[in-house]
């Protein structure tokens, strides 16, 4: 069976892609991402000036999913340029993703991560649980979406991706948005919520910050959906991503419109070489069910 698939000029041996949050810390990382299977990587969302995050514990299992408050801890545009220097010798796409509270942010560290070698950009406008950024500083919005992907695509040749928010009302209007203002793809979707969880010994939220993302299977029927309304809106290419833990969830995506599938949680659950598992769960269910290629099935479900 034919894994491979072209997405916004990135060509990848299969439609798996590491989704930003998890793992994607270091160039080390990345290749042992790379070498167990993963058609492209997305490392850890960069800010300009570095950042602690909040206070541990930030991520915990619960039923059904994950739930993570990190608060987009990291060392900063500068510390990163160093550590992802030289990417071009990769052996699958590297993906970075940048963050900001303003717009002129998002450009800052564009430039500062120019000369490493990234494949393409994503900018996520969708965090449910970090303040002055995604969903609460209002990046969610058509006209802030629209604002910032049109600043960012000002900024850089390399194709970008705009990660959207479950939570939007309407999700289709600000892909929509995105795609006037340049963007060359969507990344569908980021965690939902937040929710929370409470440990009722202790008489407190589990979670430091108290609240966070919801993730893994329990988010998976929204990101379904999500990227179905994504597909019917615009015509640039979508990245399904939320609770995509074996082949036959990375098909469902893909059926909805996605062109590939982000895996993240699913680490946790099955593994580092969850996305070789994928693959070959894919290609069974693929030969057995006569498709040859990817994009006969990007879109299957809207008939």
């Amino acid at each position: 069976m034919g894994l491979e698939v072209e997405i916004s000029g990135l060509k990848l041996n299969n439609p798996t892609v590491l989704a930003s949050g998890i793992l994607g810390v270091s160039r080390k990382m990345i290749e042992r991402v790379i070498d167990n299977g993963a058609g492209a990587v997305t490392i850890k969302s960069i800010s300009y000036e570095g950042r602690e995050g909040h206070n541990n514990p930030t991520v915990i299992s619960m039923e059904n999913g994950l739930m993570n408050a990190v608060g987009y801890s990291n060392p900063g545009a500068e510390e990163s340029s160093k550590e992802f220097s030289g990417l071009n010798d990769m052996k699958a796409p590297v993906i970075a993703s940048v963050i900001g509270q303003e717009t002129g942010d998002f450009v800052k560290v564009v430039k500062a991560l120019e000369k490493c070698g990234f494949s393409a950009l994503e900018v996520p406008l969708s965090c449910p649980h970090t303040p002055g950024f995604g969903t609460l500083a209002g990046q969610d919005t058509p006209e802030k979406t629209g604002e910032i992907t049109k600043a960012v695509c000002s900024a850089t040749d390399l194709p970008v991706f705009v990660k959207l928010s479950p939570n939007t009302k309407n999700i289709g209007e600000v892909a929509m948005a995105a795609e006037r203002a340049g963007a060359s793809g969507i990344t569908a979707v980021n965690t939902m919520g937040p929710g929370m969880v409470i440990n009722i010994e202790a008489r407190k939220p589990v979670l430091a910050f108290g609240v966070g993302g919801i993730s893994g299977p329990a988010l998976k029927p929204v990101a379904v959906r999500c990227v179905y309304d994504v597909y019917e809106s615009v015509r640039i290419p979508v990245i399904g991503t939320g609770g995509v833990t074996n082949g036959r969830d990375a098909i469902e995506m893909i059926m909805a419109g996605a062109s590939c599938v982000g895996i993240g949680s699913a680490v946790y659950y099955r593994g580092i070489d969850v996305f070789r598992k994928i693959c070959a769960e894919m290609e069974e269910w693929m030969k057995k069910n006569g498709y040859k290629n990817i994009e006969e099935m990007v879109g299957a479900a809207h008939g």
